[in-house]
């Protein structure tokens, strides 16, 4: 689905778009997580980590691009909103809050009638952020963090929403 809101434009991601995607994630998990995510995580969350997982996860992958520059992305894998980052320069614009509309309707389009997703309990801008747009913090849990070395445990917070139910037709 393509969808264009004047300047901001929803687009699936594709694979020209990897290696903007990688950059936005490592500059946004790094300002977002760094002391509030364990050392061992931290240790393995490269930039070539980031490339490796956005090119894993293209297909589950939707972007906004503003002035055909990708300005954000999120990443949904079943009922689960697993990422969403906006670059730093286009905070503000509306970005973000579109990004989440889609992930919302594309965890619905999935047939599923909640989303939910995970924070660290220090990025106190992304919980104010899904708390405006109607997220509720269901409390704190470990999330398995996926690396090459296997799953770290991240304390989070499980940030969950009601959604409008539509399954897809194949």
């Amino acid at each position: 689905m393509t969808l264009d809101r004047g300047f901001l434009m929803l687009r699936p991601a594709n694979p020209d778009d990897v290696g903007t995607i990688a950059e936005i994630w490592q500059r946004g998990w790094r300002e977002s997580h760094l002391g509030h995510v364990p050392d061992t995580l931290v240790a393995v969350r490269g930039a070539t980590s980031f490339r490796t997982r956005a090119l894993e996860r293209i297909n589950a992958t939707v972007v906004v691009d503003t002035d055909q520059a990708v300005a954000g992305f999120v990443t949904v894998i079943d009922d689960e909103v697993e990422q969403i980052y906006v670059s730093k320069e286009r905070r503000g614009i509306g970005v973000g809050d579109l990004l989440l509309a889609e992930a919302e309707r594309l965890v619905g389009a999935g047939g599923h009638d909640r989303a939910w997703l995970a924070v660290v309990g220090g990025n106190t801008r992304a919980r104010r952020f899904y708390a405006r747009n109607g997220w509720t913090d269901e409390g704190l849990f470990d999330y398995p963090a996926d690396s090459v070395t296997g799953s770290v445990l991240v304390p989070c917070h499980r940030y969950i929403k009601p959604v409008a139910r539509h399954p897809t037709s194949h």
